[in-house]
């Protein structure tokens, strides 16, 4: 792990104006004309590593907004993903399997009320839709730190203006830097632990005519840090800028992905602590898949590959993507006081994945579908998984933003087209051997063949008051948001056994949702503000909800999450620290969860349903900030968030058991807590700067038990992790035609922290747990030309 909230210093705001030369600490003494005669002069301490109020605490925000800065995303180690970059901010519960968390399935994030997919991300101007690992568009795959200027994450309220239908009120954008004006290369090396190798390398063409653009690319490998398998990521950005005037810019941007890894399992906590009699004797935080094929006796005379166990062998555990990202957009100022933003944007995504299945499983499978199923062979041993996705993303958003005396008018517009096929099927291998070559043309039995669709349609009007001499800020607006869904095919056994080509068709919408706000300059250093907002999110893993029932006739029509967010809070910008703090209350109704039920006739085996369980709420508050004492001769400063938070459920959890003709089941879980919800999250950090070219960091994340369960029957203790980096060099340090040469060296769980991270929660019985990663260093070396 390793915590990114280094660099919130004291603050520079269009009031308080500061300039940074040579790396060195410059004071500024500025006047404060808008306030108050009372109001004197103010003293603001800059830094290398101190970063503007508007990031740092949110000035001018009607909500709880910070962010990642640069410095910050610059320090953190080398290839580090998108997601868990967000783990420094106040509120944000991020869970990773590995020590960048480039492992898609093994991420989770938690913040107030919401989870991972209750979260809506834009990549500047481009929203990023769901985040689901299988068709979705995740922001790890598009964005390297080194190309990003800012990661600015609001918990609660969001933003009217913004597109997205996943979120429930946390936004998160990431904007990425501008071409360089002059020409110039930038390389960096990273070597670290598990044999990891990272490079980088990013072009600046500078400003040619009005033109100016920059391409990178970076290459990432290395080993899994528990069992056997590997890591490969190819990332390639690119971005052209044309300058018309100054008032007229259009920017293309686009983003190549390529990435291929191996699973590594989640495990329970008898697993972990080697109660569960594993046939393989595994147990701890490096409990694997294993390397080798086993040498197991048969469970079924003949085959001899029958056994279960040999659905441990790592080469049956695989995960491949690759996607493309293209955006265009124009900013224009028409007029004195008009400004239009448009964006257009297209995505086009492909992977497949791997996963065994054993052969009792299969042969249950095959005997069902065969008769009615032409081409089926009887499975010969292990199975061999195959689960394909495709499609393509492509839409427009559009903001027309209008000044006129006391307002700032917003209107605008978001329409999007999500088209998705997947499928999914168990073949035959050579000889049934777990290591033999997959037999595509052997299918043992078939599980889906689909598409779906989500159409998306988003418009909002904002209107900003400056009211009071700009002392009060005032923000309304609402936005009104229309999804439709459809899938189409195959969606599961029962579809191919009926030989059907199902077809379904749902939407859901809500023509008024408000937003409301205020920010209040009490003086030049202090602010209160407030929010309101309600959201609509299309249902989580839609195709999951519609596709997964054996019985197409009981499919049950979903309501769409709704949620209301309210918080209020301080900040204050003094000369040697600031701080921000919120209280909030966020609700959110329809909550959809899964559960399972076994299948008649099925031998035992599952299937998963979805349903609308009820309400929950959350409250909690959220504290940060930076202080920089005078008394340590400005070298040192100390930053802190701290984040209590409790979330729990309104509703007893209750549903139709379709294999009992109907019968009511019902869960005892009002009041319960939400699994996977900490409640206190406090992260903290020292930073010393002794000199212009030595920076150093300690920093420390603690976060407090979690239950797993819906039934909160099953938690998991609490935990802490010490991470450090030492920066040496940097700007200004030049050898000849080498520029800014730094090296940087990157610990993070310094004291090797064995612990349980991401949470598979379950609403019954025991989940799986991912093990933290144990100590990895890094090294890396960055010159520019």
């Amino acid at each position: 792990m390793f915590v990114l909230a280094i660099d919130r210093g004291v603050l520079v705001t269009d009031r308080f104006v500061s300039r940074l030369v040579s790396g060195a600490l410059l004071i500024s003494v500025v006047s404060t004309a808008s306030f108050a005669a009372e109001d004197v002069e103010q003293v603001v301490v800059t830094g290398r590593r101190i970063s503007e109020a508007s990031a740092a605490i949110g000035t001018d925000s009607i909500s709880n907004t910070i962010s990642v800065t640069r410095e910050a995303l610059l320090s953190a180690p080398s290839g580090i993903s998108g997601l868990k970059m967000l783990e420094s901010l106040p509120g944000f519960n991020v869970q990773a399997n590995d020590a960048l968390g480039l492992y898609e399935f093994g991420n989770s994030v938690f913040v107030r009320a919401f989870n991972f997919q209750q979260i809506g991300f834009l990549l500047d101007e481009i929203p990023m839709g769901r985040s689901d690992q299988f068709g979705g568009s995740p922001i790890f795959r598009y964005v390297d730190n080194e190309n990003l200027g800012r990661v600015a994450a609001s918990q609660g309220a969001g933003d009217v203006s913004r597109a997205s239908y996943a979120s429930l009120g946390p936004i998160v954008q990431y904007l990425s830097v501008d071409p360089a004006a002059d020409f110039g290369v930038t390389l960096a090396q990273t070597i670290g632990s598990d044999d990891l190798r990272r490079s980088f390398i990013k072009v600046e063409s500078g400003e040619i005519g009005g033109f100016s653009g920059y391409l990178s690319r970076s290459k990432i490998d290395g080993d899994l840090w528990r069992g056997p398998g590997s890591i490969d990521r190819e990332h390639i950005e690119a971005k052209l800028r044309y300058r018309f005037s100054d008032t007229h810019d259009l920017t293309f941007q686009a983003v190549y992905n390529d990435f291929f890894d191996y699973d590594t399992p989640a495990i329970t906590k008898a697993q972990y602590a080697g109660t569960a009699n594993d046939l393989f004797g595994r147990s701890g935080r490096y409990f694997a898949y294993l390397g080798y094929v086993p040498d197991l006796p048969p469970s079924v005379a003949g085959v001899a590959y029958s056994n279960t166990g040999y659905n441990q062998y790592y080469q049956q555990a695989i995960n491949q993507r690759t996607d493309y990202l293209f955006g265009l957009t124009d900013r224009v100022q028409l007029g004195e006081r008009w400004h239009l933003t448009t964006a257009l944007y297209y995505e086009d995504k492909d992977g497949y994945g791997v996963s065994p299945e054993a052969y009792s499983t299969s042969i249950a499978r095959y005997n069902s579908e065969a008769p009615f199923v032409p081409g089926l062979v009887a499975p010969r041993g292990l199975q061999y998984g195959l689960s394909t996705i495709s499609g393509d993303r492509s839409g427009i958003s559009t903001r027309l933003e209008y000044e006129v005396g006391i307002h700032t008018l917003q209107v605008g517009a978001w329409y999007e087209v999500d088209d998705y096929h997947r499928t999914q099927a168990r073949y035959n291998q050579v000889g049934g051997n777990p290591a033999g070559q997959p037999l595509l043309n052997e299918p043992v039995h078939l599980q889906r063949d689909h598409t779906s669709e989500r159409d998306s349609l988003q418009v909002f009007v904002k209107d900003t008051l400056s009211l009071l001499d700009d002392r009060l800020q005032l923000e309304v607006g609402f936005k009104a948001l229309n999804l439709d869904y459809e899938i189409e095919g195959y969606r599961n056994a029962a579809d191919y056994i009926a030989r059907r080509r199902a077809r379904i068709v749902d939407s859901w919408d809500d023509s008024f949702l408000p937003q409301v706000g205020a920010v209040f300059s009490v003086n030049a250093t202090d602010q209160i503000f407030a929010s309101y907002s309600e959201n609509l999110a299309l249902p989580r893993g839609a195709d999951d909800v519609f596709a997964g029932p054996d019985n197409p006739l009981v499919i049950q029509t979903l309501d769409a999450e709704t949620s209301k967010n309210v918080e209020i809070g301080y900040r204050t910008n003094r000369p040697t620290f600031n701080a921000a703090l919120a209280i909030y209350q966020t609700s959110f109704e329809n909550f959809l969860q899964a559960y399972s039920v076994t299948v008649a006739g099925g031998g035992g085996r599952t299937e998963t349903f979805y349903a609308n369980v009820g309400a929950v709420e959350a409250y909690g508050a959220e504290l940060s900030g930076v202080w920089k004492p005078h008394l340590l001769q400005e070298k040192v400063y100390f930053n802190a968030n701290l984040t209590y938070n409790v979330a729990e459920f309104q509703d007893n959890y209750a549903t139709t058991n379709l294999n009992t003709g109907g019968a009511l089941t019902s869960l005892p879980i009002k009041g319960n807590r939400l699994p996977d919800n900490a409640k206190y999250v406090l992260q903290s950090g020292v930073t010393f700067e002794p000199s212009s070219w030595v920076v150093v960091n300690l920093s420390a994340r603690y976060l407090s038990s979690r239950y797993s369960d819906y039934l909160n029957a099953e938690q998991i203790g609490g935990y802490t992790i010490y991470n450090a980096y030492v920066d040496l060099g940097g700007e200004g340090l030049d050898l000849g035609p080498v520029r800014d040469l730094k090296l940087r060296f990157n610990v993070d769980n310094l004291t090797d922290k064995d612990y349980l991270g991401t949470i598979t929660t379950v609403v019954t019985g025991a989940a799986t747990f991912r093990p933290g990663p144990d100590r990895t260093y890094q090294a890396t070396l960055t010159a520019k030309f």
